[in-house]
């Protein structure tokens, strides 16, 4: 029931949090950047480099990560190294390839989710 609870401060229930949450997962350059960020906090270039992605895609998808709280950054000198804010994300998408691995083919064939 407390699911459907709406939060006091912000009026979402915990459903629509999830949601949210999960909609910050839900693209691949974001799963991208976040793998490569479970290895080791990264500079721009070092994520562009590992993900193969364009430098402004990267910034751009970063700015989405940091905005969520998903991800987090420290000034390292010149550069800025940004790196999973919590061990709880890595562990979720450690859970995720745990789930794939038992559901993988249903995933696969499910005409409802689309990639984009």
């Amino acid at each position: 029931m407390d699911q459907i609870v709406a939060d006091c401060n912000t009026g979402t229930t915990a459903i629509e949090r999830r949601a949210k949450l999960f909609r910050g997962f839900a693209d691949p350059s974001r799963l991208a950047i976040l793998d490569a960020l479970c290895e080791a906090p990264l500079a721009v270039h070092q994520i562009v480099t590992r993900t193969d992605l364009s430098q402004p895609n990267v910034s751009n998808h970063l700015r989405c990560l940091l905005d969520c709280g998903l991800v987090a950054s420290d000034r390292d000198g010149r550069f800025i190294r940004y790196r999973i804010s919590s061990s709880r994300i890595a562990a979720l998408l450690n859970d995720v390839d745990a789930l794939l691995d038992m559901v993988a083919k249903g995933v696969e064939v499910c005409d409802n989710f689309r990639g984009a």
